[in-house]
């Protein structure tokens, strides 16, 4: 039988990535964001910076009242409300009229309504009023800019989400691993791939370090769709070896079945056999195969590496649970399995059941092999001839072989005579065909030797 090959396993799981920047960046707002964007944007006035000396204008009382009666009817999830008081204080003139900080804590809070309600355009339009406002406190542009990069990755503008954050990056001191990774997301969706394994290797490099600081007991790993991330990147530029490194680390801290046929399939493009077993057999020993594709897969694997009883077993319990469809391929494999097992009687039924489902006589010739195996002289002779009755043999002088041995062991000589005669008309068995014909005529010789004696 044709065992796999390594390279031809499907690479779709491998290019999956299993969370878009869009998705990353609403799961990072709304931990960025929280409840409480008054508060935040107060409390980021008190931040000192060194770069920069702004002249920030007072919040006065007024204000900062009804700024915080809006934060409360925001925590209320009462919008309505919170939008209402927000109107008015935009209506306000005057004496009354708001200064720069006082506004750009009033479309801070806007955005946050409109991020509230899904309503992702407006909420940016109101966090580019926020940094519109001039002499606000530089803590605050620096946060407020990053939350517009992340507004642009929800909509899926990612050049213009890209372009935001180098502005952000550009401002501040301390970058954090995560705006790295975001950045690298952007890339990835323009297909700019060089530039989006930099940054996610930047990030997850950062992160290491970080960690490194910690005692042993309280590090973690880098995010898990970090590293598949980079796995996916590695794997476009068709470095082997750093896919395999992400695998492994994936494995190490996100055991999951897809890593582990993931990896064995990477080892399998480096020729590590052997460990091309070991990464699918831990999946399986783990009750992880549970498609009928794995499983073929695995018995496979076990072919290849001359395990037949291992690989008959996974595909008679794939078959029996209905995991593995009952087609006449998979029953072809789990009898040629049987067979190189040793193990005849099992190796019948399975065969006779992709014989039996095959519109070709290929298979029925080889069932005749194998009820020859198993002293089923009849039955081979019969299989034999369906075989060839029905074409596509691809070696009829075999099949002719097999049907001689039959009726040979059947004492039928002259039936196995003609088969025998059959088989040496294809030079690839006349030499074999015609030993069998010395020995049968020999054995008849020695027959009536002791007849007439």
């Amino acid at each position: 039988m044709t065992l796999l090959k390594p390279t031809t396993w499907t690479r779709a799981a491998l290019l999956a990535l299993p969370v878009l920047a869009a998705q990353v960046a609403v799961s990072q707002l709304q931990s960025d964001l929280g409840a409480t964007p008054f508060a935040a944007a107060v409390a980021q006035e008190k931040q000192a910076d060194q770069r920069e000396t702004r002249r920030t204008p007072a919040l006065r009382n007024q204000v900062y009242e009804k700024l915080s009666e809006a934060q409360t009817a925001v925590e209320a999830k009462d919008m309505a409300t919170a939008q209402k008081i927000l109107d008015d204080m935009l209506d306000d003139s005057g004496k009354r009229a708001l200064n720069s900080y006082e506004l750009a804590n009033v479309w801070n809070l806007y955005a946050f309504v409109y991020y509230d309600k899904g309503d992702f355009a407006n909420a940016l339009k109101a966090y580019e009023n926020v940094v519109k406002q001039p002499d606000i406190p530089l803590a605050m542009e620096i946060n407020t800019r990053f939350t517009i990069a992340q507004l642009y990755f929800v909509q899926e503008q990612w050049q213009r989400g890209i372009n935001a954050l180098n502005e952000w990056f550009k401002m501040t001191d301390t970058p954090n691993p995560e705006a790295y990774v975001l950045l690298a997301q952007g890339y990835y969706q323009l297909k700019q791939f060089d530039k989006s394994l930099a940054n996610v290797e930047k990030a997850i490099s950062m992160h290491n370090e970080r960690q490194r600081e910690k005692p042993a007991g309280e590090r973690k790993a880098a995010k898990e769709q970090w590293y598949n991330l980079a796995r996916f990147l590695y794997f476009e530029k068709n470095n082997v070896p750093k896919t395999v490194e992400m695998l492994e680390i994936l494995i190490q801290n996100y055991p999951k079945k897809e890593y582990w046929v993931q990896l064995s399939h990477m080892y399998g493009e480096q020729k590590k056999e052997t460990e091309q077993l070991a990464a699918m057999e831990t999946a399986y020993v783990q009750g992880m195969l549970d498609k009928g594709s794995e499983l073929v897969t695995m018995a496979y694997l076990y072919l290849n590496r001359e395990v037949p009883y291992k690989a008959a077993k996974v595909m008679d319990q794939g078959l029996t649970s209905g995991a593995v469809d009952g087609t006449s391929k998979n029953w072809e494999i789990t009898g040629s399995a049987w067979r190189q097992a040793q193990e005849v009687d099992k190796a019948i039924p399975a065969m006779e059941k992709a014989a039996a489902k095959s519109s070709e006589g290929e298979l029925y010739a080889r069932l005749g092999n194998i009820y020859l195996d198993g002293d089923q002289f009849r039955k081979s002779v019969d299989a034999i001839d369906k075989g060839l009755a029905r074409g596509g043999v691809r070696r009829p002088d075999t099949a002719y072989l097999v049907k001689g041995m039959a009726y040979f062991n059947l004492k039928e000589y002259d039936s196995a005579r003609k088969a025998f005669q059959m088989a040496a008309r294809d030079k690839r068995s006349e030499e074999f065909a015609k030993q069998w014909l010395k020995y049968m005529d020999s054995e008849l010789e020695r027959q009536r030797s002791l007849a007439e004696g």
